[in-house]
């Protein structure tokens, strides 16, 4: 068997849903290999990255690059001869078959509306050399295998599922201040996790903040979004939407754990974690029914069409009018959180590589 690098730009980037899912797949996959049920496995890094917290698995830095540079050029030269694996749509060309790659979605192409050219451009250009070179792909979710298979020209089967899953916001400490930091009250907001990307639809999202004022309640919308959004509205969607910029770990779980409910308008998702997260919380759901969001939710979440503004209407007031539709919810979620964990994510993983290591 030969033994296994493991990109670790990750560790150099932000963290939004991809890096997410790095970290956490590999600090199961630690912790299976320190029970010996994962293979041994090297992290390599660029200068500068925070820290790893594995047991486990080695974690070098390599190189003096940072970002695309480090990985086209710098981390091919430290694989010596070991199997590549990457985990955030990115890998370097020159390695070849002598990788895998998680692609999280076919946004660049799907989507090119909510990247800048050089981005898509560059996406498209790699995701297509890498498909060639035979680089095992990887992806999240059923809906995402579809739609780069067809992206780049290859058959669906032949890329491998490795789901994710909601369970890291649990160990963390609900950070219960961050509603009082903004005048908000259990139960009385719905909650939105997300950015103003085209494709997360949060203008969508002025009809529900209409509803709620009218009501006395409140929109709180977490992430980097735009509250021109909801001003350029006017009237009860200006007042009853509250724009709380990016929060900690510990603040989502609180806000979470508080809400009468998240809201996710998204149009297009390859997985969809904050309803998972939410879920895992006990937090009812209201989402789109796009992308692959009712794939991750099957029956647990309550259902609107993106493009009908009164169908999101419509479901809120189910939710605040229909007697224990809010309770069967937060059960039926957390229900289906429960069957998602990043341990068995872990285990996909190592499934969908097992034969290019053997």
């Amino acid at each position: 068997m030969s033994g296994i690098a493991i990109n670790g730009r990750f560790l150099t980037q932000g963290t939004t849903g991809v890096q997410r899912f790095a970290a956490e797949i590999v600090a199961a996959a630690d912790a299976l290999a320190a029970r010996g049920e994962w293979p041994a496995a090297r992290v390599l890094h660029p200068p500068g990255a925070r820290e790893a917290g594995l047991s486990a698995f080695r974690v070098e830095p390599v190189g003096r690059r940072g970002g695309q540079a480090w990985e086209q050029l710098d981390l091919p030269g430290a694989l010596a001869g070991d199997f590549l694996l990457s985990l955030g749509n990115t890998a370097p060309l020159r390695v070849g078959s002598r990788q895998a790659v998680v692609i999280h979605d076919a946004g660049a192409f799907d989507t090119p509306q909510s990247y800048s050219f050089a981005f898509r451009t560059w996406y498209r250009l790699m995701q297509r050399r890498l498909a060639r070179s035979g680089a095992r792909l990887l992806t999240v979710s059923a809906f995402s295998r579809g739609r780069i298979a067809a992206a780049l020209g290859i058959e669906a089967g032949e890329i491998r599922i490795v789901p994710e899953s909601g369970e890291h916001i649990l160990r963390v400490a609900a950070e219960e201040a961050v509603l009082a930091r903004h005048g908000l009250a259990p139960g009385r907001y719905a909650l939105v996790v997300g950015n103003p990307a085209a494709h997360k639809n949060l203008a969508a999202l002025t009809a529900a903040a209409d509803l709620l004022g009218a009501r006395g309640l409140t929109l709180a919308v977490a992430g980097a979004a735009d509250p021109a959004v909801f001003r350029a509205g006017g009237g009860v969607a200006a007042g009853a939407a509250k724009v709380l910029g990016r929060v900690s770990d510990g603040a989502l779980r609180a806000l979470y754990e508080n809400a009468l409910c998240l809201v996710f308008p998204s149009r297009y998702e390859g997985f969809g974690l904050p309803p998972l997260e939410a879920m895992s919380c006990g937090c009812a759901v209201i989402a789109a029914r796009a992308g692959a969001v009712p794939e991750v939710c099957g029956e647990a979440a309550l259902w609107f069409d993106p493009d009908a503004p009164d169908s999101l209407r419509a479901a809120l007031g189910r939710l605040l009018d229909e007697a224990g539709l809010r309770e069967g919810l937060r059960a039926a979620g957390a229900a289906r959180a429960a069957s998602f964990t990043w341990e068995n994510a872990a285990r996909q993983l190592l499934a969908g590589i097992g034969d290019r290591i053997a």
